[in-house]
């Protein structure tokens, strides 16, 4: 059985707000908890100003506030912006307030542009390797640490009973490693890289895993981009606003706003802006409930997986509503 999971980006719609949005996202996770998901991450994006998930710690406290049973979880935070004892203590306060109901995804992307990690990183003087940092914070969290580590000696407060489970995002072969080598869980973008190695990665990462107080066994979570709609038909014409905010996510002038269906239809592409699109459907399922479900089980057996995560990233907050209940009716999610 599939265990399906929802990473929200807050998406900003047309002639709407960051305020709007953030809302919007809470009532997602309010519904994903009683549809039956299990886990729900927000993400961490700096400059998109068509999105408004900038913060996944501070909103996560405000999502596992507001549900009851799913996993809140973030997708993720951007370790080398930070410290890793602060993000420990961070995901250690929500574990505290909300035992065995945390996430804590981290990747290395930027998540920004150029001057957004400058501006981060503005007083660093000696940046340390993502390896290192990713180390340092598995300590953290399991207060184990290397004999010669250099902050053996210090304890990342709340001291708790229960562990936020350590996921570590990546699109590729090296954060499979990163994953294998420090006993944490792994979750391949298939959102991001469908081209890649991400079936070299998964088994690099299954062969080479070392068991740890975090998991004794591997664990592996795909996410992709889903367009959901009551029919093919329909879920192509929303596809279609998805395919422009994508477009012009990845461009240099990124968007203010995620655009509406009909302004994707209005839009006058050129051939290269068509050809980028036709190659980004690789990295989104579209169509019907049943469809949908289809390319989801075929995703999750040719990467050896039960756990899926689905980006409903679509334009108008009724219609991800619509497309998470579309797709928990066609899974069976034991509601709540």
């Amino acid at each position: 059985m599939i265990s399906l999971n929802i990473l929200d980006y807050s998406p900003k719609d047309e002639k709407s707000n960051a305020r709007e949005a953030l809302l919007q996202t809470t009532e997602l996770a309010k519904k994903a908890d009683e549809l039956g998901y299990s886990r729900f991450w927000v993400s961490e994006h700096h400059q998109m100003l068509s999105l408004a998930g900038s913060n996944p710690e501070m909103l996560m406290m405000h999502l596992a506030a507001s549900t009851n049973r799913i996993r809140i979880g973030s997708g993720g935070v951007m370790l080398p912006h930070y410290s890793s004892y602060k993000v420990a203590e961070n995901f250690r306060m929500l574990e505290a307030l909300y035992p065995n109901r945390i996430d804590l995804g981290i990747g290395r992307a930027p998540g920004a542009n150029s001057l957004v990690t400058y501006a981060l990183n503005e007083e660093k003087t000696r940046p340390l390797p993502y390896e290192q940092q990713v180390i340092d914070l598995k300590s953290y969290l399991t207060d184990e640490f290397p004999e010669d580590h250099r902050f053996r000696q210090l304890t990342a407060t709340p001291v708790i009973d229960t562990k936020p489970e350590m996921w570590i995002l990546g699109g590729g072969g090296g954060s499979a490693q990163i994953a294998a080598d420090n006993g944490t869980a792994f979750t391949f973008a298939h959102f991001i890289n469908p081209f890649g190695d991400g079936l070299a990665a998964v088994r690099h990462y299954r062969e080479n895993f070392k068991p740890s107080t975090l998991f004794e066994k591997p664990k592996v979570m795909i996410g992709i981009f889903a367009v959901v709609a009551e029919t093919n038909e329909e879920a192509e014409e929303v596809a279609k606003a998805f395919d422009l905010w994508l477009l012009k996510a990845e461009s240099v002038q990124t968007p203010t706003f995620y655009p509406s269906i009909q302004t994707a239809m209005d839009y006058e592409y050129s051939p290269l802006e068509l050809e980028r699109i036709s190659r980004n459907r690789n990295r989104v399922v579209v169509g019907d409930p049943k469809n949908v479900k289809n390319q989801i089980e075929k995703i999750a057996q040719l990467y050896g997986t039960n756990e899926i995560t689905i980006l409903p990233n679509i334009s108008g907050a009724h219609n991800r509503m619509k497309s998470i209940e579309l797709l928990a009716e066609e899974f069976n999610l034991p509601s709540q």
